[in-house]
């Protein structure tokens, strides 16, 4: 069985070729994408080059990690039936010289039912944002932590922490965006630049911006004893001024990926209409534009999150 799939051979070089897929097993779907997200946070690091070492990467690689589409196949196995709408996290499912440390924006995709989630066939694109959605879930939901009541960076993870930490119905959080094209779209929170918040006493800092050199200007706004929780992707060492913060006893937490609990947490909120996705997504692009959506979706301050439409492809 052959695919259609994006393919990165190197820093910028990028295109639509056929690959050929593992053949499924009795536990596997082979899924048909209809739309998939580009993520401005690590595949902007393979894409332009820069991205640390970090297990299982390297080129050829197949991107994505943020697809959504139905299943064509089912194994016996696999619990699922021919026809169900389902989020897919990537696959390792290429055969060949092709890493698979992402593998989701591919026209087909072979994948352990284990690692899917149901989705309601009316989302739409709206599904291929269940990843991000759950890693903001994962940020906030961890052991012994404050939800935000600041928020640095209002793109899509930011908008996304911001909306979680109103359905939890805890007090609308502050967030923080320099960039003026994209302080617009709050829902229930204010957006306003740094220079114009005054406040000194935040209990927890959520940055979803990755900025290089961040944490010395986050401790001083911190109460004592809050803490600066680093949400987004970080390409060099993260340091901080040690004075700062032995004042404040600051609390410093990094927040990972998202886990399956995560996933059908976050599916829950959606469906209950507790969270909404709407306003994410701001452009989509058909897969056979994939080199012009990608440069777009990493050079666009407009651009939140870029969907792939996969339709028409084999």
């Amino acid at each position: 069985m052959r695919t259609t799939a994006v393919i990165l051979h190197g820093p910028k070089d990028l295109g639509l070729e056929s690959l050929g897929l593992i053949a499924p097993g009795d536990e596997d779907l082979v899924v048909e994408v209809a739309h998939s997200g580009i993520s401005t946070g690590t595949e902007k690091l393979f894409w332009s080059g820069t991205m640390p070492p970090f297990p299982g990467m390297g080129y050829p690689l197949v991107p994505g990690y943020e697809a959504s589409g139905v299943v064509v196949e089912a194994g016996a196995n696999s619990g699922f039936s021919v026809g169900e709408h389902v989020f897919v996290p990537g696959a390792n499912c290429f055969a060949g010289n092709v890493k698979g440390l992402f593998g989701g924006a591919s026209r087909h995709l072979v994948t352990k039912a284990g690692r899917v989630a149901r989705l309601d066939a009316g989302m739409g694109p709206q599904g291929a944002l269940l990843a991000l959605a759950a890693t903001a879930r994962h940020a906030l939901a961890g052991f012994n932590t404050a939800l935000p009541d600041l928020i640095v960076g209002h793109g899509t993870l930011g908008r996304l922490l911001a909306r979680l930490t109103v359905a939890a119905g805890a007090p609308a959080p502050t967030v923080w965006e320099i960039n003026p094209e994209r302080q617009s779209g709050a829902v229930g929170y204010e957006v306003m630049s740094p220079e114009d918040d005054p406040r000194r006493d935040y209990r927890a800092i959520y940055d979803a911006s990755g900025a290089v050199g961040l944490i010395d200007t986050l401790i001083p706004r911190l109460a004592r004893g809050g803490e600066v929780v680093l949400a987004g992707f970080y390409t060099e060492p993260v340091a901080f001024a040690f004075p700062p913060a032995f004042m404040k006893e600051a609390r410093i937490r990094i927040a990972s990926e998202w886990t399956p609990e995560d996933l059908t947490a976050t599916r829950s909120l959606i469906e209950s209409g507790a969270l909404s996705l709407d306003g994410l997504i701001t452009h989509t692009r058909p897969a056979a534009d994939a080199p012009a959506a990608y440069e777009q979706a990493f050079s666009d301050a407009n651009c939140l999150k870029m969907i792939l439409d996969w339709s028409g492809h084999a």
